[in-house]
C-alpha cells in the first residue's frame, strides 16, 4: 500500500493518530528516505512535514466535531435537525419559524415526575396558545413508547396530550445540550424558549428529581414578548414585583444627556433605575 494511502487512512480513522504515524514512519523508513532524496530534503524534514500534515487535519476535524456537538447558547439559531415526532416528522428550525416555541426534554416515558409535567403542560396549553406558543416534548425514547405513554395518560388520567413529542437519538439530545453525563444517560429536564425567528431566547435546566414549574415558563414567555414589544426589561417576579408591581424597567441611559433627561421622562429611583407603566 502506498505511503500516501496509508496516511489518508490514518487521518480518516482519527484513532491513536500519534501511535499510527510513528508506526507508519518506522515501516516506511526506506520509502521516506527515497522521498527525501528525490525532494532534496533531509529525512527529518520529510517526517516533520508528514506529522504536521496529519496533525493539521486532525485539528481541523476536531474543530468541526466541536462545532457540530457544541451546545446551543442564548441568541443562537436553533440547530438544524430532522426529527420524528408523535405528530410526524419535523425539520428544525424551519418548522419553528413564525411562532414562539417551548421545547422541553424529559428523562423518560412512563416515569412519575415526567407524567405530572406532561399533564401540567397540557392543562396550561390554552395559555400557551394565547401567547402564540407551541409546545414540543422530547426524550430519547422511541416514538412507539411516546405513543403508548400518551395513550396511557389519556386512559388512566383522562388527559389528552395534544402537542408532539420528539423521539430523539443520543446524538441529537447531546447536540442540543439535553444529556449531562454526570446525571446519567437520560435527557435532563431542559427547556428552550425559542422566538418566531427560531432564535433561542431562554434556556432552563432542572435536575431529574425536580419537576418544572409550568407557570414560570409561561411567565418567561410573557416577559420575553413584553420585552420585545416595548423594548423594556421586566423586574424580578414580574408582574408581581415587590417594588414595581407590574411596571416595566427602562433600559439604563448610555450617555450623560440621556441620563439627565430620564428623571423628567419616567418614574425613577435614580437615572439608571427608571420604570413606567406597561402597555
Amino acid at each position: 500500500m502506498a505511503l500516501s494511502q496509508k496516511l489518508q487512512e490514518i487521518i480518516e480513522s482519527q484513532k491513536d493518530v500519534v501511535k499510527k504515524v510513528a508506526e507508519l514512519i518506522t515501516e516506511g523508513i526506506e520509502e521516506l528516505k527515497q522521498k527525501a532524496t528525490e525532494e532534496k530534503k533531509t529525512f527529518e524534514e520529510v517526517v516533520e512535514e508528514i506529522v504536521k500534515a496529519v496533525m493539521d487535519v486532525q485539528k481541523t476535524n476536531l474543530k468541526k466535531e466541536e462545532k457540530r456537538m457544541a451546545m446551543p447558547l442564548l441568541g443562537d439559531k436553533f440547530p438544524e435537525l430532522s426529527v420524528q415526532t408523535t405528530h410526524g416528522p419535523l425539520s428544525l428550525p424551519e418548522d419553528l419559524v413564525g411562532k414562539w416555541t417551548v421545547l422541553f426534554s424529559h428523562p423518560a416515558d412512563f416515569t412519575p415526575v415526567c407524567t405530572t409535567e406532561f399533564v401540567s403542560f397540557q392543562k396550561h396549553k390554552s395559555e400557551f396558545d394565547k401567547l402564540n406558543t407551541r409546545l414540543i416534548g422530547l426524550s430519547i425514547d422511541q416514538v412507539f413508547s411516546h405513543i403508548k405513554w400518551v395513550e396511557w395518560i389519556k386512559e388512566k388520567l383522562d388527559v389528552e396530550i395534544e402537542f408532539p413529542i420528539i423521539a430523539a437519538t443520543d446524538t441529537i439530545a447531546s447536540q442540543i445540550g439535553m444529556i449531562h453525563p454526570n446525571k446519567g444517560t437520560n435527557t435532563v429536564r431542559a427547556v428552550f424558549i425559542i422566538d418566531p425567528d427560531a432564535v433561542i431566547r431562554t434556556i432552563l435546566y432542572y435536575p431529574q428529581e425536580i419537576g418544572r414549574n409550568i407557570p414560570e415558563i409561561i411567565r418567561a414567555v410573557k416577559a420575553l414578548q413584553k420585552s420585545d414589544a416595548e423594548k423594556v426589561a421586566t423586574p424580578a417576579n414580574w408582574p408581581e414585583n415587590e417594588l414595581l408591581g407590574d411596571k416595566v424597567i427602562i433600559p439604563p441611559a448610555t450617555d450623560c444627556e440621556t441620563a439627565k433627561k430620564r428623571p423628567q421622562e419616567y418614574q425613577c429611583y435614580d437615572w439608571w433605575f427608571c420604570y413606567k407603566e406597561s402597555k
